[in-house]
């Protein structure tokens, strides 16, 4: 399994020291193969195909599927198609992103209009984001609304290089890489420079809160959709979360003798005031990794600035969310965001935005 960006299967031959790409439209290998004879099994998935298992003869490189967890029922006309691009960022830096222009065959956009784009910012923070089938994405994608996930520094799969970016810069290289990415949709005419959107959960959610904060993002968005978020770090070395990820912040922030000035800097629950677009916030109840407590600050420090928000919560979700009603809610709230900043006919959802 190897790639840039991406998790492709090859065969190596040791003998011709050759590495022949195995063909399909897979373009997503999940780490850890099985082998039987002259065969290979993964799991593998692309942008129009979920994870499924995969069948390999490493004599002829033929692959077949030999077991899906559901055929789509969506025609396939109607999911989007990622272009993979790279970015300018700050300082001439590369900045990895799929585009996802929207896509419908029944409907085009207003003639000379750019359509309006969504940011999604995946969490980790060191992880990243997979062109593979996300039925979400496709929602959004088919109602006219683009969308950009952006593998920002820090993230893997691109280098070591590109995965250090992040160190001591959470706040900082994230938002940047994610600004870049939207200025440079608007510039070259893609996207709608007055509506574009930033969402994210988890760390996503910390860089979708701190887009709103920080001045390396000012003007760019419209709106945002924070779900789950770390939102003050200066919890996050004791009590506020679990144990596992509870020294994460020294290597993504900085040791202690300059955690507490960086994290007053850099976390928006400190810098609510800047907040000057509409937000829609989404907490699980039960979450002990971002515990409501942090979302419940941010809320009171916005609370009669006459900045309209939503704040919806999930008895019962812990970090995540997994129930298929919580899931409908959650999309249906962001939908009917992006229908009110945006300016068009949304769902039939009651959002209840409040200065």
């Amino acid at each position: 399994i190897h790639g840039r960006g991406e998790s492709r299967l090859g065969v190596f031959d040791a003998w011709e020291r050759r590495l022949s790409p195995v063909e399909g439209p897979w373009t997503d290998w999940a780490p850890g193969l099985a082998a039987a004879d002259d065969h290979v099994y993964g799991l593998a998935a692309g942008p129009h195909s979920g994870y499924e298992v995969v069948e390999v003869d490493t004599r002829s490189g033929a692959a077949k599927v030999v077991a899906a967890a559901h055929e789509a029922k969506v025609d396939p006309a109607y999911l989007p198609v990622p272009e993979h691009r790279t970015f300018t960022g700050p300082d001439g830096r590369d900045v990895h992103a799929h585009v996802y222009p929207p896509r419908n065959p029944d409907f085009e956009g207003p003639e000379g209009e750019a359509p309006p784009y969504a940011v999604w910012v995946h969490g980790g923070p060191t992880s990243h984001v997979r062109a593979v089938l996300d039925m979400e994405l496709a929602y959004f994608t088919s109602r006219g609304i683009g969308v950009v996930e952006v593998n920002y520094g820090g993230s893997t799969g691109y280098g070591r290089a590109y995965r250090e970016r992040l160190r001591e810069r959470w706040g900082e290289v994230d938002v940047e890489d994610c600004a870049a990415v939207a200025r440079a949709l608007a510039s070259e005419g893609l996207a709608d420079p007055a509506r574009i959107a930033i969402r994210g959960g988890s760390a996503g959610g910390w860089t979708s809160a701190a887009s709103l904060t920080s001045p390396a993002a000012e003007g760019v968005y419209a709106c945002a959709v924070v779900k789950y978020p770390i939102l003050d770090l200066s919890g996050w070395t004791g009590d506020d979360t679990h144990d596992f990820e509870s020294q994460y912040v020294y290597s993504m922030v900085g040791p202690p003798e300059v955690l507490e000035e960086r994290s007053l800097e850099r976390s928006p629950v400190h810098h609510a005031d800047r907040i000057g677009v509409p937000f829609l916030l989404l907490q699980g109840l039960e979450d002990e990794i971002c515990p409501p407590a942090q979302a419940e600050k941010l809320l009171e420090r916005v609370q009669g600035k006459g900045i309209p928000h939503a704040y919806r919560t999930y008895e019962g979700e812990q970090h995540g969310f997994r129930r298929a009603g919580t899931i409908e809610d959650a999309v249906l709230a962001e939908h009917a965001l992006y229908a009110e900043v945006f300016g068009f006919a949304g769902p039939d959802f009651e959002l209840g935005l409040k200065p």
